[in-house]
């Protein structure tokens, strides 16, 4: 351990960018400029929560840093409710972190009030524990007795806080150049001296340097609605509010050299380990004569007895050895990676959906190449018939999380979040939380506005900013002449831009992830803090996704699908009618995949409505691939992306598609992987079957020379071609030969697709083509009644039902319903939801 001297002083006092109210660092610079000005530890201490923790401390570790974590909270005043003090608390030990986990939990779920989430004295009783004290200089319990004259009270705070912390509190002093600060200290020692407990130094750090000062302010001004210049905006804090060098602070604390040598004390009494590496997976509740394992292989081969009784399978018939051998081959890598759980706890919620009448979709991502999860009925797509890979899923070769995304209706996934908050334990289920950033266009009208510019010179300045993915200013000066122009032409211009550069890209405002929630095996607090807003009992996480699955914790993705939604209201309508004329009942699941009509309404870019195919260059897309059979659909969604456009792949796949062009392969021993897309690689999975034919790769191999080519390092890469050069050498394939083929899969790659989502997505697709074609009515009627809060998109379509030939009845007060009603097969009654005033909300 490093020597105690006070020119390691530590800083403990350190609010970053994700202290969303007033911190200025980054968390990368942070680490950074403790490494330059040879500073052998720091702390975190973000206002109300510990949002950056674990980038902070992969960080430190990654560069020979020690961290220290901790967090500034509000404490309830004893004596006048509403009133709150600062409290600094910092974390000794993996058991310290889980008393401040609680700790902050509690004050978002219990102890908000205005905004402000605050922890009760009581809740410290038995949680303060393997927590180091500071507390909080001018700003806490005791400064505030000192400045406000009344020492006395402040005796009896330092007592409580002595019986609570024993041996872990500490007198926290500044020297920020804020007022009160000579007052506090003077008392603050006389204190220490009278009750014999020890000072400690901290800077109350808030941005990097001093110079950052001015946007600093800007950004607290951004977060309170002030002007820089309202001369009524409170001035909490000072320029010397930077990350000082330990020569600085031993500068600033010449005649106090034991408040520096504590800090680094508590530096080195702080020592939280983070575990990263290991799965935390949730437990499926299971008979008591099985394991998970035997439980999963137990549904899943019930469910394949289920498929093959059912004859529910894309095909006429199955071959029974081939699904029974994939079967068991995907149930042992599911088993020896540990993640049957996993499996039974998705197929769970998604069968309880399903009773509920609750939409679920055909699956979407990688999910739909693994056969367990199509017999589970976590998938409606049979990937031994669409030519899926479990491996794109679940890898043997590197050990991942598997990552289910689920699409549920819109308007009812909130019921199925609830069953799986009820079933595991509402203390452990929660959503995950996201964090809004600065973008460019944004941060220019955040800081105008703070300097007081009038809103239409803003406005022309942010117009001029691109609105492209991942805009910045520098770009934006790069490739828009008059902004360039006008920042250099422009003093006001110039300091605003500049201004803007210094915040631009920080953490503004923490949301929820769109569908990620979290399963834990236990407590959440055991793992972090939960975060909620005001005024709602909605948690979510503090860690943010990335951050959530780095400790191990494994997410689910909920997601909101509004098409399910169009469906599902459209084969009700539909069912409701067909008992009447034939006794049958539509399931979407069973329609023909090669019904001639659907193709042709696509075909004819009959596609308003219609999922993925409705946008105008869709549509040009559409005219040009003529699309006549599934396989061609899976293309298109595939095609539809810049990187395809633009780089010749969409014309090659059409030309060959049309026969104006020869269909070659790359290698005769690839036809049978690259004939679909007319010998175009167009598929990640074409990748990974091209490296197992000719590279003599394991499907599990491939998919690492898959990612690998996605992320385009060049060393990695040389690794992968010699790798794929020898196994090709191996199957009688020339080096030259060999070369060229990994330069041509090398160069697709960069623009392959996922195709179990391509799958997933075509399904949808071509199921509201199929309905629009043969139940148009119904499925307008569903259409219209979800978009019915949208009045601009009524109009364009009750214009396309016009163009159907279809009629739309005007709402009638005795015979309309609240969404649109079929009334017969060319008929459409008007929805009272869709008339202004008479929606719900009214």
């Amino acid at each position: 351990m490093t020597e105690t001297t006070h020119d390691n002083f530590v800083h403990l006092h350190v609010h970053t960018e994700y202290s969303l109210v007033d911190g200025l660092l980054r968390v990368d610079d942070y680490v950074d400029s403790l490494i330059e000005k040879g500073m052998w530890s720091g702390a975190v201490t973000e206002l109300y929560n510990v949002f950056s923790m674990v980038k902070f401390y992969r960080k430190c570790i990654d560069r020979g840093i020690k961290p220290v974590i901790g967090a500034e909270l509000c404490l309830e005043d004893e004596t006048e409710a509403g009133r709150n003090h600062r409290l600094v608390l910092l974390c000794r030990n993996n058991e310290g972190f889980r008393n401040l986990a609680e700790l902050i939990t509690l004050s978002y779920t219990q102890g908000q009030a205005r905004g402000v989430p605050a922890i009760r004295r009581d809740w410290l009783d038995s949680r303060a524990a393997d927590l180091i004290a500071l507390s909080g200089a001018g700003y806490g319990a005791i400064g505030q007795s000192i400045i406000n004259n009344q020492a006395d009270y402040a005796r009896k705070q330092l007592d409580w806080f002595l019986d609570l912390f024993p041996e872990r509190f500490y007198l926290e002093l500044q020297r920020t150049g804020r007022p009160g600060e000579d007052i506090y200290i003077d008392e603050a020692l006389a204190l220490a001296s009278e009750f014999d407990i020890p000072v400690v130094a901290t800077n109350d750090v808030r941005f990097l340097a001093s110079e950052d000062f001015s946007a600093h302010e800007a950004r607290v001004c951004i977060h309170n609605g002030y002007t820089l210049n309202d001369p009524k905006r409170p001035r909490h804090y000072s320029n010397e509010q930077y990350l000082k060098t330990p020569k600085q602070m031993q500068e600033l604390f010449h005649d106090l050299p034991e408040a520096l040598r504590n800090s680094e004390n508590i530096a080195i009494r702080c020592n939280l380990e983070l575990e990263f590496g290991d799965y935390h997976l949730p437990e499926f509740p299971v008979p008591e004569e099985f394991d998970q394992s035997g439980w999963l292989r137990r549904e899943a081969n019930a469910g394949l007895e289920r498929l093959v009784e059912d004859r529910r399978t894309s095909v006429n018939g199955i071959d029974t050895e081939q699904y029974s051998r994939r079967l068991d081959d995907e149930l042992d890598v599911i088993t020896s990676m540990g993640f049957p759980g996993y499996f039974l706890i998705v197929a769970d919620f998604i069968r309880w959906a399903k009773q509920q009448g609750i939409p679920v979709g055909p699956g979407r991502g990688s999910g739909g190449g693994s056969l367990v999860a199509y017999v589970l009925g976590i998938t409606d797509l049979d990937p031994i018939y669409h030519e899926l890979l479990f491996e794109r899923f679940l890898n043997p070769e590197r050990v991942s999380l598997p990552d289910f995304d689920v699409d549920f209706c819109m308007d009812r996934r909130d019921e199925v979040i609830e069953y799986v908050s009820g079933r595991y334990g509402r203390e452990r289920v929660s959503q995950i939380i996201t964090f809004g950033s600065m973008a460019a266009k944004a941060v220019v009208r955040d800081v105008g506005r703070v300097l007081g510019h009038p809103y239409g010179y803003v406005d022309k300045i942010a117009k001029l900013i691109p609105f492209e993915l991942d805009m910045t200013l520098d770009k934006a000066l790069q490739a828009e002449e008059m902004l360039k122009q006008r920042y250099h032409e422009e003093e006001e211009v110039k300091i605003l831009i500049e201004l803007a550069k210094k915040l631009e890209g920080l953490s503004r405002n923490a949301g929820k992830h769109a569908g990620g929630i979290v399963i834990s095996p236990r407590e959440l607090t055991e793992f972090m803090p939960l975060y909620c807003e005001r005024n709602t009992a909605v948690t979510s996480t503090q860690f943010d996704m990335g951050d959530v699955e780095a400790i191990g914790l494994v997410k689910f993705d909920f997601l909101g699908l509004r098409t399910l939604t169009i469906i599902d209201w459209a084969v009700k309508d539909i069912n409701e009618q067909l008992p009447e004329r034939s006794g049958a009942t539509l399931d979407i699941r069973n329609i023909p995949l090669d019904d001639a009509g659907t193709y042709a309404t696509i075909r004819r870019m009959d596609t308003t409505a219609v999922f993925q195919l409705e946008s105008d260059g869709m549509r040009k897309l559409i005219k040009r691939l003529e699309p006549d059979k599934f396989d061609d659909l899976v293309a298109l969604v595939a095609l539809f992306r810049p990187g395809p456009l633009d780089s010749g792949m969409v014309d090659d796949f059409i030309d060959r598609k049309k026969g104006k062009a020869q269909v070659r392969y790359i290698h005769p021993a690839l036809e049978p992987v690259l004939k679909p897309t007319y010998g175009v690689i167009l598929y990640q999975e074409q990748v990974m079957q091209i490296a197992r034919i000719l590279g003599g790769y394991t499907l599990g191999s491939a998919d690492l020379l898959r990612r690998a080519m996605g992320k385009k390092k060049r060393e990695e890469m040389a690794q992968q071609r010699d790798i794929f050069v020898k196994g090709a050498e191996g199957n009688k394939i020339s080096k030259t030969v060999a070369t060229s083929i990994f330069d041509l899969m090398e160069k697709f790659a960069g623009y392959g697709f996922n195709k179990s989502h391509s799958v997933a997505y075509a399904l949808l697709a071509y199921q509201t083509a199929w309905l629009k074609t043969h139940y148009p009515a119904a499925f307008m009627a569903a259409v219209l009644s979800a978009d019915m809060n949208n009045t601009d998109r009524i109009v364009r379509l009750i214009e396309e039902l016009r163009r159907m030939k279809l009629v739309i009845r005007p709402p009638s007060i005795n015979h309309s319903e609240f969404k649109f009603r079929v009334m017969d097969e060319k008929t459409i009654l008007f929805g009272m939801g869709a008339i202004k005033g008479v929606g719900r909300s009214a």
